[in-house]
């Protein structure tokens, strides 16, 4: 059923309007156009008008207003004088004292070619579209494959993901492969919310991105609170109120890497399906780039990690040497370094078996990562040799460090929880730049040195070259 607007009261005007309303038409009768007021939403399919309202003086304003509807103009004689102002603007269609079939043909060809002419924008919004979403893409792709830094990579996910829908948070979750859990790897949003949802881990089937990580199936859900795959504690825990939601996982070659989740529309409307197909377009793009990033971050940690004890190795210790070497000379500060061995571990190998040592150098360096502070640096030297870096350390003040860590090792039980229970003690030796070292070089070997005055004498002490 078309609407109709009918403008004008010429005898003829009425005419029209009957025969309108027999095929179908619902129409609207207005007196003049200036009684004609454009409703976003409540347009008609036709105006039939009187052609002598040009004569109006809000005659531009409707014409602006109603530009894309047709629009059938009478006029009551064989003349065609007075329609010159109306043939200015399309979709107008001129008729002296029509007969009921010519408003009919002229009705079904005004319906015909506006709906063609519907069609024809509506191609061409999406023409643009699609080559705005092309381009958009097409920028991803080379963001994506300019970098192998998994950081640079998640934020060009999340910056680019917001040029496609207007949310409020953003939040990517990487798979674990140690415990099986999703952790938060990046989130937009307040800072103090971003700091809470780092802390949160998520078992596999856990909410709604724990499903998804397990499923493999992308989700958009218009509202949480409804939805049984929830959970609320998330929220909670991460202060964060949660309205609704598109998850989607990130896959390579089948394996689940993690899930990209996003949370409240911005307009507090809910996400639709176009809005899950355009994130996953992206997300397909991203995966490989994350797998391959990942691999990166893990092959680079391996180049300046021990393979056993996961504590930095002697490459990162001597690059690290050279910085905070640099750093003392700049803040006129002092660098102490710690050199260890453990007492009669070659017995311990001996007696229990290599596991058994490996095992134990291993929870060796976890004791040692406990005993100092986050600035420290831990390094295994080689065999049971530990190098422990202590930056802005005074020579007093690592040699109490030292018999702190001394003191640690004699009163812990090695292995108790695989049914060992072994006690160890270990010798130390301290130096420092630049009291009793020139050189990077120095500090190594006085430090050294010093552990082994004490390892050939009493061991299970402390020795500091000053």
């Amino acid at each position: 059923m078309s609407r109709v607007f009918s403008i004008g009261r010429s005898p003829l005007q009425k005419e029209t309007e009957i025969a309108l309303a027999a095929k179908g038409s619902t129409i609207f009768r207005f007196k003049s156009i200036s009684d004609v007021r454009y409703r976003p939403g409540n347009e008609p399919d036709l105006i039939v008008a009187d052609r002598n309202q040009s004569a109006e003086a809000s005659f531009r304003e409707f014409q602006l207003s109603f530009s894309g509807i047709p629009k059938i103009v009478i006029a009551g004689s064989r003349t065609f004088s007075g329609f010159g102002p109306w043939m200015k603007y399309p979709l107008t269609y001129p008729v002296a004292d029509p007969s009921a079939k010519e408003l009919e043909y002229l009705f079904k060809r005004a319906l015909r070619e506006r709906e063609l002419l519907k069609e024809n924008a509506s191609l061409k919004s999406r023409a643009v579209s699609l080559a705005k979403e092309l381009d958009f893409f097409d920028e991803v792709s080379k963001t994506l494959t300019s970098t192998l830094e998994l950081s640079d990579i998640l934020t060009t996910i999340m910056r680019k993901s917001k040029k496609l829908i207007a949310a409020d948070t953003w939040s990517i979750l990487l798979l674990d492969e140690e415990t099986g859990e999703l952790v938060f790897e990046r989130i937009t949003g307040k800072k103090e919310d971003s700091r809470k949802m780092k802390k949160i881990r998520l078992k596999l089937g856990e909410g709604i991105a724990g499903w998804v990580a397990q499923e493999g199936v992308p989700v958009v859900v218009p509202d949480v609170s409804i939805d049984k795959r929830f959970c609320a504690r998330i929220g909670k825990e991460a202060g964060a109120k949660t309205k609704s939601l598109i998850c989607v996982p990130i896959k390579s070659k089948g394996r689940i890497l993690g899930v990209l989740e996003i949370t409240n529309r911005a307009a507090n409307s809910p996400f639709t399906r176009e809005d899950l197909e355009l994130i996953m377009r992206l997300v397909d793009r991203a995966a490989l780039a994350i797998e391959r990033a990942t691999l990166y971050q893990k092959m680079a940690e391996l180049s300046v990690t021990d393979d056993l004890t996961k504590l930095f190795n002697t490459r990162y210790l001597n690059r690290t040497l050279e910085i905070e070497i640099t750093r003392s000379n700049r803040h006129k500060s002092s660098l102490s370094l710690i050199f260890m061995d453990i007492d009669h571990f070659k017995t311990i190998n001996d007696n229990y078996g290599h596991l058994v040592g490996s095992k134990l150098l291993v929870e060796m360096g976890q004791l040692l990562i406990k005993s100092l502070r986050t600035i420290d640096i831990v390094a295994r030297y080689g065999g049971d040799e530990f190098v422990i870096v202590l930056p802005q350390t005074s020579p007093g003040s690592a040699v109490i460090t030292a018999e702190r860590i001394r003191k640690a090792i004699e009163q812990n039980v090695f292995l108790k929880r695989d049914g060992y229970s072994l006690r160890l003690t270990a010798s130390f030796g301290v130096a420092s730049y630049p009291e009793s070292a020139q050189s990077k070089e120095d500090l190594l070997r006085l430090a050294d040195e010093a552990m082994y005055r004490v390892k050939y004498q009493t061991r299970n002490g402390v020795y500091a070259i000053v």
